[in-house]
């Protein structure tokens, strides 16, 4: 029987680590969680790494072990942050799968555009906590609730300063209607919304997703924003995509209306956000993300400005769990063992 070694570079439970192991007997997990800690802080920006490592995770064994574990690994189970340089310590590795569901995340290393294959859990994230963030954000501005901080600081009330829209009847353009999107139409039609949304490639003749009543690509933008009240972006961040919401996007959006961002801070022109609030074209902005991230906190332009909801990334954090990105994996991992085609393949040219 042929071995297959799998490592784990990111933690995993006891419980995913008997479904990987239960696969096959081929299969040789190595879990490494927490191996690579001190790598990364030493090669990735310290706003990163006081983000997502533990205070004071220096990694574990020496150079020369992690090396050998990456050296020895077909297959790799990875997250965020990882190894910059994991390819080239790498030499054996045919297939990477990613837990996050964006692409994107693997720019900065040397997988991107290389000839592993690399396999993302798009579409099996956390994507209902996602959706319900999104709807939250529409609600707070929608209703003025923007207000409380406020006038707590000023110990006064100004009933008048409120403006509360009524969300039925109102329209919701979803930006990526994929499993994310899919989430914020559906919850979005639920309140009474009609919802529209786009899509890369959207399918002639396929069935709508549930609460959507008109799905179409990127060109049709120019007439959904005009008409939308609430504009969610959740597609994926591509070269295609960067910028996508620019100045001329925010022109012809509709006056007042809000932009909810869930997806990259990199779709949206920054300055053009803040240019398009300070004017009053746009009610309000709800961003979990924004441009370096990783790096550095939000630009004060946009932190400060009271119209704008800024929040670390945390769209899809819950008291419930729901993200398939092990069961993503294990379902590829049988295929692979098969040799069928594995779910969720990045195409390094269209960028997901």
């Amino acid at each position: 029987m042929t071995t297959i070694d799998v490592l784990s570079i990111q933690r995993v439970s006891a419980a995913d680590r008997a479904k990987i192991q239960a696969i096959d007997p081929a299969i040789r997990l190595t879990d490494a969680g927490g191996w690579f800690d001190g790598e990364i802080r030493e090669t990735w920006p310290a706003y990163t790494a006081t983000r997502y490592l533990p205070p004071g995770a220096t990694g574990s064994g020496t150079r020369a072990e992690r090396d050998r574990l990456l050296a020895d690994a077909e297959v790799i189970l990875g997250g965020w942050p990882f190894p910059l340089d994991l390819r080239a310590r790498a030499s054996r590795l045919k297939w990477f799968h990613q837990r996050p569901a964006g692409a994107s995340n693997l720019r900065l290393g040397d997988l991107w555009g290389s000839d592993v294959m690399v396999t993302t859990s798009r579409g099996s994230g956390n994507t209902l906590a996602m959706a319900e963030y999104a709807v939250a954000g529409i609600l707070h501005f929608a209703k003025g609730l923007q207000r409380v901080a406020l006038e707590r600081d000023a110990g006064a009330f100004d009933h008048r300063a409120y403006r509360p829209l009524l969300i039925d009847g109102k329209t919701a353009c979803v930006v990526g209607a994929g499993g994310i999107g899919r989430d914020v139409g559906r919850l979005c039609a639920a309140l009474g919304m009609r919802v529209v949304g786009t899509r890369r490639q959207p399918e002639p003749g396929a069935p709508l997703p549930t609460g959507f009543s008109e799905l179409g690509g990127t060109a049709d933008l120019g007439r959904f924003l005009p008409v939308s009240d609430f504009v969610v972006v959740a597609c994926q961040w591509t070269e295609e995509t960067t910028n996508l919401f620019n100045a001329a996007r925010f022109a012809q959006m509709k006056a007042g209306s809000v932009l909810v961002n869930v997806a990259r801070g990199e779709i949206v022109d920054q300055e053009a956000l803040a240019d398009a609030l300070e004017r009053d074209h746009l009610r309000a902005a709800v961003l979990d993300v924004y441009v370096g991230e990783f790096e550095r906190p939000p630009p004060a332009r946009l932190w400060q400005n009271p119209k704008v909801l800024i929040t670390p990334h945390i769209s899809g954090a819950s008291d419930s769990d729901r993200h398939g990105a092990i069961d993503i994996f294990c379902d590829n991992l049988r295929a692979y063992l098969a040799g069928a085609p594995l779910r969720n393949v990045i195409d390094w040219q269209r960028g997901y």
